[in-house]
């Protein structure tokens, strides 16, 4: 026998308000982001980002170890004049989001760029550089 509430299991309750189907403000809220196509060939790892209603100067990209970053930040105001009212909405918020890609990436040479709303990121690979190993002693 399993516990119901009003019909729907319990540990189910969240899933139509998460669900980004039936309520994408709900889901955005908890995980602002942004969708990414990742893919990659024996020559780089090449990553898209959908960023629609961004500008170019509001997009970073950046590389720190071997974490690549994406971030931006968005600014909108919409102000309505009419007989009878007044109408100002304001949206705003920061989008970013991080990947881990490794050793084998060549930092120097990633290429990005902006167009239409989609960011195309170029990451070319090298061969990882053998580390050295250590023998340890056994006290």
């Amino acid at each position: 026998m399993s516990l119901k509430l009003y019909g729907k299991d319990p540990l189910k309750m969240f899933e139509d308000v998460l669900n980004e189907k039936v309520s994408p403000f709900f889901s955005s809220m908890i995980a602002p982001a942004f969708k990414v196509d990742i893919s990659e060939d024996d020559n780089a790892i090449f990553i898209e980002a959908d960023m629609p209603g961004m500008k170019k100067e509001d997009v970073k990209v950046s590389m720190e170890d071997d974490v690549l970053s994406i971030s931006a930040e968005r600014s909108q105001s919409e102000e309505e004049k009419k007989k009878g009212y007044h109408r100002i909405e304001r949206s705003w918020g920061s989008l970013s989001r991080s990947f881990t890609l490794g050793d084998n990436v060549d930092a120097e040479k990633i290429e990005a760029s902006y167009d239409n709303g989609v960011l195309k990121i170029t990451v070319p690979k090298v061969e990882p550089k053998p580390k050295a190993g250590k023998e340890i002693p056994v006290k």
